[in-house]
């Protein structure tokens, strides 16, 4: 992700959420150093991945698909960018937070060996009050290569 892809990274942010990330903190999370990646469709963004690093692991903060583009292999691409970078920072653990209601990213997690390990009562905003988050984790050998990182 670069300077220039933030109208398109937050443009994607304010039509998938019901509470998006504003444009300053999409631009500290790049300012920051944190692992952000941006998958393109026809040289156009169609979905962003932001990830901070911590001592031996690596948080994933926000991974989002333009509408238009889900379904596309846009999520997998940026989950294997991650996978890759994870393992050429020395990274062997990948956590993240996902909405109880959101089954389809947990079916991309899980298809790419992600295991539940807790929840978060009351995690996430949502129209009517709080939603629970899910605790996923993925442990990665010493060396990923492709077929480890589906």
């Amino acid at each position: 992700m670069q300077c220039t892809d933030l109208p398109a990274v937050y443009q994607i942010e304010q039509v998938s959420h019901s509470h998006p990330w504003s444009e300053g903190i999409l631009r500290d999370c790049l300012r920051s150093n944190y692992h952000c990646f941006v998958a393109e469709r026809l040289s156009a963004v169609c979905g962003y991945l932001i990830a901070m690093p911590a001592v031996e692991e690596l948080h994933l903060l926000n991974i989002c698909v333009r509408p238009d583009a889900q379904q596309s292999g846009c999520g997998k691409q940026l989950l294997k960018a991650l996978c890759f970078q994870a393992q050429a920072s020395g990274v062997s653990l990948i956590l993240l937070e996902v909405r109880a209601s959101n089954a389809a990213a947990q079916r991309l997690y899980q298809s790419f060996g992600f295991e539940y390990i807790g929840t978060r009562r009351n995690y996430y905003p949502a129209t009517t009050g709080r939603e629970d988050a899910l605790v996923m984790k993925l442990t990665l050998p010493p060396e990923v290569n492709v077929t480890q990182c589906r």
